[in-house]
């Protein structure tokens, strides 16, 4: 990160806190040196006094230095200190942009946290802006999604109500089959939202262990508990001003559900062991292949979440819903695998075209792309034809359970039970009296994906 002070010894104090907890620091001496520093390279976050040799009272320098920093690149997370604090300039420092603000002389734990926090956040917008240009190297010609095809009445009826609510700040709710694009459409309503150069966080709210939900959701401070030896930013803090993608919903437990709902309805949370509220800027977008409604009746759901969750809601059909959709999902697709793989996109066989077409994709648009970049690797020639596709009447039996390895038996089971609950991984975990997280961790260990 970058420091700015007109005092070497400060300088030199700072750069030995920040390197002793993992942070490297530049210096600079002076405005000048500061925004020369920033326009040679990027740093994911700027620590400057307010105060330099020119004036060191009224914090001018260091204002005028912070809106200059700022203009230079909005994105640049600045934190500014001084010695001579007062309530106006610290007003004043925030309103021109600074994202924090640090007495001299600083507490070194208060220090660290707020350059942490500022650090993570913007190496997390960095992450998610680099994942944006990943993507956008695969999209299609009209800049779309390969998977966000929309010629079917059914998927352009969902794709339409995306662009309308897009604008719009309130939650959004998506339902829908494991592998219809419910992730994709997250992120096209967050691209075509006004905080679309803010931060797109996701999370698998089903994956996070039941302990660690308000550490992972609002961040903690430094001993909080045990293993809380830093500080951290939560995925709310780190969504300021974008995003927030909560996969799985319907498989987050009540407790945590009770959490989650205060942070929907006002925006306010405490990281754990913290005193002082926070509040955040964030929109959610919440997505869930289970009958919300039926788990509410059951017990399972709170129904006020569900009312704050499904202010706007959007249902992805099945590929076997949308199969005029078919063979222009698998152009895109083919071009994106042969891309991927550094070679010509092959044609696709009129046969190919009817075996896709007829066939009930029961992983819907995931399958698909799973099956057209396995045959754009291995078919021998420049087309591909149905036999490549692989989509006979399907594997061969399976061998009796006596014959399997101890794996292979928890690999079928988990699988079975999978099939029988539509992919829900709740209701199959309670089916194998499994806890939501024991049965998250088997899936991973065993490569078992839900949607299988």
């Amino acid at each position: 990160m970058l420091v700015g002070d007109d005092q070497p010894d400060v300088r030199a104090a700072l750069r030995l806190l920040l390197s002793e907890a993992g942070i490297e620091a530049e210096e600079a001496g002076s405005p000048g040196g500061v925004l020369a520093a920033a326009a040679e390279r990027e740093f994911d976050a700027a620590l400057v006094d307010l105060n330099y040799a020119r004036d060191t009272t009224s914090g001018a320098e260091g204002l005028d230095l912070l809106e200059r920093l700022r203009a230079a690149d909005p994105d640049l997370p600045v934190v500014v200190m001084t010695a001579w604090a007062t309530i106006d300039i610290a007003v004043r420092a925030i309103q021109a942009g600074a994202r924090d603000f640090v007495e001299k002389p600083w507490e070194n734990a208060r220090l660290l946290s707020v350059v942490r926090n500022q650090v993570e956040l913007a190496q997390a917008l960095r992450r998610a802006r680099r994942a944006e240009a990943e993507n956008a190297t695969l999209r299609g010609a009209d800049g779309a999604s390969p998977e966000l095809v929309a010629e079917s009445p059914a998927m352009a009826a969902a794709l339409a109500l995306a662009e309308r609510i897009a604008a719009a700040g309130a939650p959004v709710l998506l339902t829908g089959e494991n592998g219809t694009g419910k992730s994709l459409l997250a992120r096209h309503l967050h691209a075509r939202s006004p905080r679309a150069g803010g931060p797109f966080v996701e999370v698998n709210a089903g994956a996070v262990p039941d302990a660690l939900f308000e550490s992972e959701m609002f961040g903690h401070v430094r001993g909080a508990f045990t293993d809380a030896r830093e500080a951290r930013a939560g995925r709310f803090e780190l969504a300021d001003g974008g995003t927030l993608f909560l996969d799985e919903i319907g498989n987050l437990p009540l407790a945590a559900q009770a959490k989650l709902l205060r942070v929907v309805e006002g925006g306010a949370f405490e990281p754990v062991g913290a005193s002082r509220t926070r509040r955040v800027d964030v929109r959610l977008v919440a997505a869930t292949n289970a009958d919300l409604e039926a788990l509410v009746a059951q017990g399972r759901f709170r129904q006020d979440l569900l009312f704050r969750l499904n202010t706007l809601e959007i249902r992805l059909p099945p590929l076997r819903e949308r199969r005029g959709d078919v063979a222009a999902l698998a152009a895109r697709l083919v071009a994106r695998a042969a891309r991927k793989a550094g070679r010509e996109a092959p044609a696709l066989d009129p046969d190919a075209l009817r075996a896709m077409e007829a066939y009930t994709w029961p992983g819907n648009v995931r399958e698909l792309s799973n099956v057209l970049e396995r045959a754009v690797l291995l078919a021998p020639g420049p087309r591909l034809a149905a036999r490549d596709l692989r989509l006979g009447p399907g594997p061969a039996a399976p061998p009796r359970l006596e014959e399997m390895s101890l794996e292979d038996a928890e690999r079928a089971l988990l699988r079975a039970a999978l099939r029988r609950h539509g992919g829900r991984v709740l209701e199959a975990a309670q089916a194998l009296g499994l806890t939501r997280s024991a049965m998250y961790r088997r899936l991973e260990k065993l490569g078992v994906r839900p949607e299988e």
